[in-house]
C-alpha cells in the first residue's frame, strides 16, 4: 500500500526529496519500525538523526531530517525538511485535506484512550476506520496519527491530550473533527491549571477545530458542564449531552455492574437503549453512552453499534482483566489481576476502586479461606497544591468498605495508607521496586487484585510480579 510517495511527501511539507521512493507507513521509533515506513527523525528523548542509518538498514523506505545524518550516503532516500517537527504537522495536515473521513476528536481528563478504542470498535464495524494503535495524543503523536491515516479511511478516531494550558485547541484545528467528544473534567494536571474550571476551559476547545455544522458530545453531569456547552454554543456546534442525569440528550437510567460485565438501560434522545460492555465499570459504561450518541452524530446503524460496543476489551495497563493460575494441577488455584497501571487521578482511581469492590472473590481455595479484594495503588500526579489531601481522601470512597487491603506506593500515597483503618492497612513502599519484591506473599487464590498509578510510578514492576505467580513462571524465571 502506498501511503506517501516521495513527490506527495515533498509537496505537502515544502521539503526536498532525495531519492523516488514510497512509503507504505510511518514511524518515529526504529524500535517498532516496519519495512517500507517513512522513519521521523524527531527530537523527542534523543535525537532522532543519530538512528536514521539504522531505521534504513531495517527497511525504512526514507528518513524525514533537517540534514543528512553522518554515516548516511548522500544519495540516501530522504525528506530534507527546515524543521522535523514542523514537517510531521505538516504531513498530518495534507493527510487530513486528501482524505474524506468522518473524524471524531476525543478528549478529557479520564477514559480518552479506552473511548477512542470503543469509537474504534463501533465504527469499524460500520466502515474502514483508522485510529492510532496507542496513546498518541500530543503536540507529535496527533500529527503521526493524522499522517498515518490511509486516504480510503472512512472514519478517524483521534485522541487528543493536554498538560498545559494552549495544547488542545491547535490540535484540534490540525484534525478537523466533525464530531468533538469529551469524557470528563476532573483534578488532573492540576498544578498547571487555576482549578477544575481552567481544566474545562481547555479540554472545551477541543471545539475550536470543528468543522462547519459540527457536533460536540458532552458530559451533562459535570460541575463544569455549562463551560463545555457555552464554549460549543459559542463556536456554533450541535450540543449533545450524554451522561446519568436527567436532562442529557443521551442518558444511562440503570446501570448494574456485574463481576465480568456493566449492563446499561437509558434513553438516546426519546428511544430507549440497552447495551452490554464485557467489563465492570460505570466509567467505561457511561463513556459507552458517549459512544452511542457519536454513532447517532454520524448517522450510524444503532443497532449495529449497539452489538459492537459489546466486542469492544480494555487495553493492558488500562482495566484489562486477567486469570493468574498458581497450580497446574488444582486448577481451580487461581485469582484475579486487574491491570489499571498505566494513569491515574482522583476520578479514575475512584472508578476503578468501584471496579474492585464489585468484583467476585471465591472462598475455601487457598491458604486463606477468605477471599479478598485487594488494592496497590501508587501517587496520583500533577494534582498541584491539593495532591496530599486529595490522596488521603481516597480513604472515603464507598467502595473502600468493601476493600481489604490497601498497600501504598510513593510518598504522596503515604497520606492515604495513614487515613485507612488499619484493619485496612497493607504495606507502604517509596518504590514500586520495592513493593514488586513481597507481592508473592501477599496474594492467594480466590482473591481480586487492582494496581493503579500514575505511569511514572512504574506499578507495571508490581503486575509483572504478580503475573510472574502464574504456574511455570517461577520455573522459568529461576
Amino acid at each position: 500500500m502506498s501511503l506517501w510517495s516521495a513527490a506527495e511527501a515533498a509537496a505537502a511539507t515544502g521539503g526536498r526529496a532525495i531519492g523516488d521512493w514510497v512509503a507504505s507507513g510511518v514511524s518515529i521509533d526504529t524500535r517498532t519500525l516496519m519495512y517500507g515506513d517513512l522513519f521521523v527523525a524527531l527530537k523527542v528523548a534523543r535525537d532522532g538523526h543519530d538512528f536514521v542509518a539504522q531505521a534504513l538498514k531495517a527497511g525504512a523506505a526514507a528518513a524525514l531530517v533537517e540534514r543528512v545524518p553522518e554515516g548516511v550516503p548522500d544519495d540516501a532516500p530522504l525528506l530534507i525538511v527546515a524543521d522535523v517537527q514542523a514537517g510531521l504537522e505538516a504531513l498530518g495536515v495534507a493527510a487530513r485535506a486528501r482524505c474524506k473521513a468522518r473524524v471524531v476528536a476525543v478528549t478529557g481528563s479520564v477514559g480518552k484512550t479506552s473511548t477512542k478504542e470503543m469509537l474504534r470498535t463501533v465504527l469499524s464495524g460500520q466502515g474502514k476506520t483508522h485510529a492510532a494503535e496507542a496513546s498518541y495524543n500530543n503536540h507529535w503523536g496527533v500529527p503521526l496519527t493524522l499522517a498515518r491515516m490511509p486516504q480510503d479511511s472512512d472514519f478517524a478516531v483521534i485522541e487528543i491530550g493536554m498538560n498545559h494550558p494552549g495544547e488542545i485547541a491547535p490540535l484540534s484545528r490540525m484534525a478537523r473533527p466533525h464530531v468533538a467528544l469529551v469524557t470528563i473534567v476532573a483534578p488532573a494536571h492540576l498544578a498547571a491549571f487555576d482549578g477544575l474550571a481552567g481544566i474545562a476551559r481547555e479540554k472545551a476547545s477541543i471545539v475550536e477545530g470543528l468543522e462547519p455544522k459540527g457536533v460536540a458530545i458532552l458530559n451533562g453531569d459535570l460541575d463544569t458542564s455549562d463551560i463545555l456547552i457555552d464554549a460549543a454554543r459559542a463556536k456554533g456546534a450541535k450540543v449533545v449531552t450524554f451522561g446519568e442525569s436527567a436532562g442529557c440528550h443521551h442518558r444511562v437510567s440503570t446501570l448494574r455492574i456485574g463481576d465480568k460485565a456493566t449492563v446499561v438501560q437509558g434513553r438516546a434522545w426519546r428511544t430507549p437503549v440497552l447495551y452490554k460492555i464485557s467489563v465492570p465499570g460505570r466509567h467505561f459504561a457511561v463513556n459507552a453512552m458517549g459512544v452511542v450518541a457519536t454513532a447517532w452524530a454520524l448517522g450510524l446503524d444503532r443497532a449495529t453499534a449497539l452489538a459492537d460496543l459489546g466486542r469492544w476489551q480494555p487495553g493492558a495497563g488500562r482495566g484489562m482483566r486477567e486469570t493468574i493460575a498458581m497450580d497446574a494441577v488444582e486448577t481451580q488455584m487461581t485469582f484475579e489481576l486487574i491491570d489499571d497501571a498505566y494513569n491515574a487521578n482522583p476520578a479514575s482511581m475512584a472508578a476503578a476502586l468501584e471496579v474492585l469492590a464489585a468484583a467476585e472473590v471465591h472462598n475455601d481455595l487457598g491458604r486463606v479461606s477468605k477471599g479478598r479484594r485487594i488494592a496497590y495503588l501508587g501517587d496520583m500526579k500533577e494534582l498541584g497544591e491539593s495532591e496530599t489531601a486529595l490522596h488521603a481522601q481516597l480513604a472515603e470512597q464507598v467502595a473502600m468498605e468493601k476493600i481489604d487491603v490497601v498497600h501504598c506506593v510513593g510518598p504522596l500515597m503515604h497520606t492515604l495508607y495513614e487515613a485507612l483503618p488499619i484493619e485496612k492497612r497493607g504495606r507502604w513502599t517509596k518504590t514500586s521496586v520495592q513493593m514488586s519484591e513481597t507481592v508473592r506473599h501477599d496474594l492467594d487464590a480466590g482473591d481480586v487484585v487492582l494496581v493503579k498509578a500514575s505511569l511514572s510510578m512504574g506499578l507495571a514492576r508490581v503486575v509483572d510480579a504478580i503475573r510472574k505467580m502464574r504456574q511455570g513462571a517461577g520455573l522459568a524465571d529461576a
